[in-house]
């Protein structure tokens, strides 16, 4: 059985470049979306993604929640999920979980104003997504 290495090196080739192509125009898209729910949706997983690597960097952050922190993040990037992500609705859906509590348990041991700084997002999904009922001062020496 002789199989032929350079088909295969170049079929694979070309379906890494259609993946970058795809998720190149899912961004473009994503960013063209006007202010709502859906643009909540789309940009809500990678702030959470950027602000537990930019806290995971701080000093100032206790270790259990640099653990929490990389556990979020390892969950969203990892390909093995609870649910499958190619089911409808409920495939992204134990990554948002996940990422939410162990944000939630995070967020208890870090001074607010450092979280409010490494948010990239707008602070009304910070608001949500710590429990809905704080408000989040951007900044807190304004009181």
């Amino acid at each position: 059985m002789n199989v032929d290495w350079t088909a295969w090196l170049i079929g694979l080739a070309v379906a890494a470049a259609v993946w970058l192509l795809l998720c190149g125009a899912m961004i473009l898209l994503a960013r063209r979306l006007p202010p709502g729910l859906l643009r909540d949706i789309a940009e809500f997983l990678p702030a959470c993604v950027t602000t537990a690597r930019r806290l995971r960097r701080s000093p100032d952050v206790p270790r259990r929640a640099k653990i929490a922190l990389l556990v979020a993040v390892i969950w969203v990037v990892s390909p093995i999920d609870l649910l499958p992500e190619f089911l409808p609705v409920i495939g992204p859906l134990d990554d948002v979980v996940a990422v939410v509590l162990l944000l939630r348990y995070a967020a208890r041991s870090i001074p607010r104003a450092q979280l409010v700084a490494a948010w990239p997002a707008e602070l009304r999904l910070l608001e949500r997504l710590l429990d809905g009922r704080r408000r989040v001062d951007p900044d807190p020496t304004a009181r």
